[in-house]
Order: C-alpha cells, then sequence, then structure tokens
C-alpha cells in the first residue's frame, strides 16, 4: 500500500490569499469563537480562539498556472478557511479530514477533469490507487461532499 501525501495550500499561495483572495476580495480575518474550522493552511481543523479567515482559492487555477497548462472552465474558485497569519504547515503525515464522506476529484494533466467518485471513511488509500490507476490522472482533489469545498490536494506519485 503507498500512501499518498496530501498538499496543503503553498506556503507562497497563502501569503497571496492574506493579502487579496483568488476573487480579487482583501482578507478580513476573524476570531473563530468555537473552533472546528477546516484549515487549509495546515491541515488540521481550528481550535477555540484562533485567527483565521474565509478565503476564495481556486486550486486548479493555481496548479495549471505552475504546470503551464490552462484549465479552461474547469477553473472553479470557492471559499477555504486559513489561519489569518502565517502558520507552520502540516504536523505528520497522517491523512486529513478522513473521518467523513468525501468526493476525489481526478484531473488530467492538461486541467480537464477525468471524473470523480465518493469515498467512504477509511477508503481513501483504495480510492486514490483506483485514481491513480489511470495514467491520465495526475492531480486528485479531496473535497467535502456537503459544500463541496476544496479540502487539499493529491499528486500522481513520480
Amino acid at each position: 500500500m503507498t500512501i499518498r501525501r496530501a498538499h496543503p495550500i503553498d506556503p507562497t499561495a497563502l501569503k497571496d490569499l492574506r493579502t487579496a483572495d483568488d476573487a480579487g476580495r482583501r482578507m478580513l480575518p476573524l476570531t473563530d469563537e468555537e473552533g472546528g474550522a477546516p484549515l487549509r493552511c495546515c491541515l488540521r481543523r481550528s481550535a477555540p480562539g484562533e485567527r483565521i479567515a474565509l478565503v476564495s482559492y481556486a486550486p486548479l487555477r493555481r496548479w495549471a498556472a505552475g504546470t503551464g497548462v490552462d484549465p479552461g472552465a474547469y477553473d472553479e474558485q470557492g471559499p477555504v478557511f486559513i489561519h489569518a497569519e502565517e502558520c507552520g504547515g502540516p504536523d505528520g503525515d497522517a491523512l486529513p479530514f478522513a473521518n467523513a464522506h468525501r468526493t476525489v476529484r481526478r484531473y488530467s494533466a492538461d486541467g480537464r477533469i477525468l471524473g470523480g467518485r465518493l469515498v467512504e471513511s477509511g477508503a481513501f488509500e483504495e480510492a486514490f490507487t483506483e485514481a491513480f490507476a489511470d495514467p491520465e490522472v495526475a492531480l486528485l482533489h479531496v473535497r467535502a461532499v456537503e459544500y463541496g469545498c476544496f479540502l487539499y490536494e493529491v499528486r500522481r506519485p513520480r
């Protein structure tokens, strides 16, 4: 079994998002009184009292810009929570947010969607293995089922 690595939002992108998000809005920090927000900077849930922000993020657009492709109509943006200030990133290699149903979307090297799969808690590695068995799949997005929000990406093993 190959354990895949979940990739948080890149530190350079986080720096950009803390100035203006991918919709062009400036960040509005808030104190998370209750905790529990899924943070895409460090791939954990927020603790009560942490300073966080809800920003608009375009994960495929950012990936495509780094690879030199145009995602066309698949360039979507949506809300994600991040720390309002720089954080240390993920702590460890555990697969984050894996305790619920998720959607795993498949993308080709030219940024086109190749399908997806509803994944139950505990079946992520099987879904990743199945996806990467297709040589056309270059990238996976793991998303929340309830709102469709981007959680993290998984890249084809090298």
